[in-house]
């Protein structure tokens, strides 16, 4: 067996085979090539065993490829210059603002539009950044000479004031809309001038709210001489210098560049449109965006804030104007400054930012809050599916992300013909929801405060006519729907309380065993909730069930609702109640 340079191999005798010492040299080939070692190995049962090993070959120094710098991703914390407070008085959200060099294309603006539709791909593509610019008293700019005119020397702020002088003649405002327009300010404007302590409040809330700020530097300076020439309430230097003009951020990668520095494709756009645009110009500038309190998301503001290690908090659920977070113990010492980076990066839909601070132990399923930001109150408006719910979270029961489960029973399961019995109801999103569809709804519930907010929700949604109200015991209430002579036939009943649900099964072993002669039997479908925590949630669930009716249900359809926690399953198990079960005798005691 032979081995060529090029990774060729042929057979041949035993006798044939090269030594170690003349195996070819190995300077030649790419410094990313591997190369195949052979041993031989011949037993002595005359078979040839072949082993490949392969080694990367080291190259020497002066071949390495000089290092790359780190692709740029968009704008994160880490990155672009800090602008801390210098003062401890300064407000302390300043120091999440960054600074970032960029470049950028002065073009008329007319022009804008359609340089940025040609120039995509080579323009500042951040979220939340447009890639075009417009700076402060920027309705008119100074013409730009084309590359091939001379550069005039710049004009003093008194020629520049006699320049204006002799263009203003008898027309007036017409040659000067700007003019015209500060010389008549609003009635807002007149507002605001009246009011100046709420005008310098909403000046300070607009600054408060602002995301970025473009600036050029340098063009600051440029701007007080005219204030000094036309007064504090002037005109500002764009308003008297030429037509106006607006700024194309460059994509970050071309900051600090110069015009022959920019890519070929950004040339031929310029040249073309000066060529079509006639004595329109361009101008390659160095600016600067800054990025404040605002622009930067939740999670990236709680990983400056919060210590190394801990993990951040990734989400919560809403109800309403509130938030509802569940902190774990790492983040109890924080649990403020979380509050208030959630309320201010929701803002305005959040309101209110609370935390559970205890699991539900009691029979009202009510949880124990801790309000942590915003609004002291926790009573909101839900809303879901198009309708309406008033909730008090601190006295009645609300679970935003069941609301896709509500609507699996409500448009996959529910018929217009269904009459619905829901046991466990709360406020009502299962009961409202089904009573748009099907014929009638029974409700009910244990809370006397869940059962006020039902009847103020049924009223508000203006379904009084197909739903009617309980607060009893589970056990009391399918007792009196079912010995009733007044009530409709029961075709769905929701069984929604994970914890106990499926004890309660047990009310409907021998509930037709006494019905009233000619009382129609039909055999309802029950929805039930509950949890496990099994390897086999599905398996133990349909136990539980055999177990709470003494009998074994054939044909339960599972479904997983939402995993609860790790490990831990909340399931829907619908099924039809057996007719065996139905008129059984009952095994339950009612006190």
């Amino acid at each position: 067996m032979r081995a060529g340079l090029h990774g060729c191999t042929t057979l041949g005798p035993p006798s044939s085979l090269p030594s170690r010492s003349m195996a070819p040299p190995l300077q030649h080939f790419h410094p990313r090539r591997l190369l195949p070692r052979l041993r031989l190995r011949l037993p002595t049962s005359g078979r040839l065993f072949l082993h490949l090993h392969l080694r990367p070959l080291s190259c020497s120094s002066s071949q390495a490829p000089p290092p790359q710098p780190p692709p740029l991703h968009g704008p994160t914390l880490r990155r672009g210059r800090r602008a801390a407070p210098d003062h401890p008085d300064e407000d302390p959200l300043l120091s999440f603002a960054r600074t970032f060099d960029l470049a950028a294309l002065r073009v008329p603006a007319a022009a804008c539009a359609p340089l940025e539709r040609r120039l995509r791909g080579h323009l500042l593509n951040w979220p939340r950044v447009r890639n075009i610019a417009r700076l402060p008293n920027d309705d008119g700019h100074a013409l730009l000479l084309p590359p091939s005119a001379p550069a005039a020397s710049p004009l003093t702020a008194v020629a520049r004031r006699d320049r204006l002088a002799r263009q203003f003649n008898a027309r007036g405002f017409v040659q000067f809309p700007n003019l015209a327009k500060m010389s008549r300010p609003s009635a807002r404007a007149q507002r605001d001038k009246k009011g100046e302590g709420r005008g310098g409040d909403k000046e300070a809330r607009r600054e408060k709210d602002t995301v970025y700020v473009v600036k050029v530097p340098g063009e600051e300076d440029e701007e007080d001489q005219w204030k000094g020439l036309v007064g504090e309430e002037g005109f500002g230097s764009g308003a008297w210098r030429g037509e106006p003009t607006r700024l194309l951020l460059l994509d970050e990668s071309y900051a600090n560049r110069s015009v022959d520095e920019l890519p070929e494709a950004v040339k031929v756009v310029l040249d073309d449109e000066t060529k079509q645009g006639g004595s329109s110009a361009y101008e390659l500038v160095q600016c600067q965006l800054t990025l404040f309190y605002n622009y930067w998301p939740m999670n990236e503001v709680l990983e400056a804030l919060l210590p190394e290690g801990i993990i951040i908090p990734a989400g919560f659920e809403t109800v309403g104007h509130i938030a509802h977070l569940n902190l774990r113990d790492e983040h109890l010492p924080y649990k403020e400054l979380i509050a208030q980076v959630v309320l201010d990066k929701n803002k305005p839909k959040i309101r209110t930012v609370v935390n559970k601070t205890d699991a539900i132990q009691n029979d009202y399923r009510t949880m124990q809050l801790e309000i942590l930001a915003g609004h002291d109150s926790l009573v909101t408006t839900v809303i879901e599916s198009g309708l309406r719910f008033k909730v008090d979270l601190a006295t009645v029961y609300w679970n935003s992300r069941l609301a896709t489960e509500r609507q699996r029973l409500v448009n996959s399961i529910f018929t217009s013909s269904d009459v619905v019995c829901d046991v466990f109801s709360g406020v009502g999103p299962i009961a409202i929801s089904a009573a748009k569809k099907v014929t009638y709804v029974y409700a009910n519930d244990l809370n006397p405060i869940a059962v006020e907010y039902l009847e103020r929700n049924i009223v508000l949604n203006k379904l009084e006519r197909k739903i009617e109200v309980f607060n009893m015991d589970a056990r009391r209430f399918v007792t009196a729907i079912y010995s009733s002579q007044h009530v409709r036939p029961i075709t769905q009943v929701v069984m929604n309380l994970p914890k106990d649900a499926a004890e309660f099964l047990d009310i409907f072993r021998g509930i037709l065993r006494n019905r009233q002669p000619g009382q129609p039997c039909v055999m309802p479908k029950i929805h039930v909730y509950g949890f496990s925590k099994a390897e086999d949630p599905e398996y133990d669930f349909n136990e539980r069930i055999n177990l709470a009716l003494c009998d074994n249900v054939a044909n339960i359809e599972m479904h997983r609702v939402r995993l609860v926690a790790p490990g831990k399953w909340m399931l829907c198990a619908s099924f039809t109640l057996p007719e065996s079960v139905a008129l059984a005798k009952p095994n339950y005691i009612m006190c």
